[in-house]
C-alpha cells in the first residue's frame, strides 16, 4: 500500500504558478473556467494545492495562452481527440497568419503615408538583379502625361523593394527581396529616364544600395553614388487597383516569344481559346487553357508588345476575366514581376 509520505510533495499556488510560468491569477482562472482544476482545495482555507504531474498540463496551457488560442480550442487540444487538437490547431494558425498579414499592410500603408523627411531605407541587392527589374517595369512608364505615371515609383518595406509604373493602359509591377533591408519603409516617385542610366551604371556591379531619405532617392556602389531625381507627384494607389481586381474566369499558358511573332504589326491582336487551342489571329498557338476564359479578347500590339519583351524564361500565363477586364500577365518563371495590361474592342470578322 502506498503511504502517505510516498506521494511527491503538492505545490502551493504560487509555487505552482512559478513552476509553469504563469501568474496565480491565471491560475485561478483555469481552474474558474476548468481547463486546469487544482489537485486539491483546502475546505478550510479554501487555498489550493497542485500535483507535480499536473506540471506538463500547466505548461501546455501556457503555451496554448501564449499563442492567443480562445479558451474553447484550448480545451479541445487539451481534452479531445489527437486529430482534432491538430485541426484546432491549424486552423487558430491560419487565422493568426491573416490577422498578422492585415495588421502588416494596414501598418506598412499608414507608413507610407507619412512624411519622408527624417527617415531612411536602405536595400542592397545585387545590381544585376536590379537592372533587370527596371528594364522590365519602365516600358509601362507614361511618356510625358500625366505627370504622376511619368516615373517610376521605388517602395521599401515589408521585406520588399517594389518597382511600380503605368500608363494608365498596363501596370508593371516587379518584386525583389533584397539581402538586406534596412530602416523604416518609403516610397518616392523616382525620374525613369535616371533610373534607366543608373541601372545600366549598377549593372556590372556585384552589389549596390537603394537608399531612400528625407533628401531623395540615390543608388550607392562603394563610395559610388547616382542620384535618382524625384518626380513632385503622388503615384496612384495600385495596392488598391489590384485588390480589385476580380478572380479570373480562366488562365492561358503559351510560348512567349511563340505569342510575340504572332502579334500583328498594324490593328489588334485579338487572341481567341476554342475546344481548349489558342489562336491570335490566324496563328496557332501551343498552350495550356484552364477554365472557361473569355474569347476573343483584343489587345494594343503597341502594349501587348513590350509585356511579353519584358517577361522572362519561355512561358507566359494570362489570367483573363472578361473581354474588358485588366488581363493579370506574368512570367511564369518569374512570379514576382507582373503586368496588368488593358484589353481594346475586338472587331469580329
Amino acid at each position: 500500500m502506498e503511504r502517505e509520505t510516498d506521494r511527491p510533495p503538492e505545490m502551493s499556488i504560487g509555487a505552482f504558478a512559478r513552476r509553469v510560468g504563469v501568474a496565480p491569477s491565471a491560475l485561478r482562472f483555469y481552474d474558474d473556467c476548468g481547463l486546469l482544476r487544482p489537485d486539491r482545495v483546502d475546505p478550510v482555507t479554501g487555498y489550493r494545492y497542485y500535483a507535480p504531474e499536473q506540471e506538463a498540463r500547466g505548461v501546455l496551457v501556457r503555451r496554448l495562452r501564449d499563442a492567443g488560442l480562445p479558451l474553447v480550442d484550448a480545451a479541445v487540444v487539451l481534452d479531445g481527440e489527437a486529430e482534432e487538437a491538430r485541426a484546432t490547431l491549424h486552423a487558430h494558425l491560419r487565422r493568426t497568419c491573416e490577422l498578422a498579414s492585415a495588421a502588416r499592410a494596414a501598418v506598412e500603408e499608414v507608413l507610407r503615408g507619412l512624411p519622408t523627411s527624417g527617415r531612411r531605407s536602405v536595400a542592397r541587392l545585387g545590381g544585376a538583379e536590379l537592372a533587370s527589374a527596371v528594364r522590365q517595369v519602365t516600358p509601362a512608364v507614361a511618356e510625358s502625361w500625366p505627370p504622376a505615371l511619368a516615373g517610376v515609383l521605388v517602395e521599401l518595406g515589408g521585406g520588399e523593394l517594389r518597382l511600380v509604373a503605368s500608363d494608365r493602359y498596363r501596370l508593371a509591377l516587379r518584386v525583389l527581396r533584397p539581402a538586406a533591408l534596412d530602416g523604416d519603409a518609403g516610397r518616392l516617385l523616382v525620374e525613369a529616364g535616371a533610373l534607366r542610366e543608373a541601372a545600366a551604371w549598377a549593372l556590372p556591379e556585384p552589389e549596390v544600395e537603394v537608399v531612400v531619405d528625407g533628401a531623395g532617392a540615390r543608388l550607392r556602389a562603394g563610395a559610388r553614388e547616382r542620384e535618382l531625381p524625384i518626380v513632385g507627384e503622388e503615384f496612384p494607389d495600385y495596392r488598391e487597383m489590384l485588390a480589385a481586381l476580380d478572380a479570373p474566369r480562366g488562365r492561358l499558358i503559351v510560348d512567349r516569344l511563340a505569342l510575340r511573332d504572332a502579334v500583328p504589326a498594324e490593328g489588334l491582336a485579338v487572341l481567341r481559346t476554342r475546344d481548349g487551342g489558342i489562336t491570335v489571329g490566324a496563328t496557332a498557338l501551343r498552350g495550356v487553357v484552364s477554365g472557361a476564359p473569355p474569347s476573343p479578347v483584343a489587345f494594343d500590339p503597341a502594349r501587348l508588345l513590350p509585356t511579353l519583351e519584358a517577361s522572362v524564361g519561355p512561358d507566359v500565363l494570362l489570367e483573363l476575366v472578361s473581354e474588358a477586364a485588366p488581363v493579370v500577365v506574368r512570367s511564369a518563371d518569374q512570379g514576382s514581376f507582373t503586368t496588368l495590361l488593358m484589353p481594346v474592342r475586338a472587331r469580329e470578322s
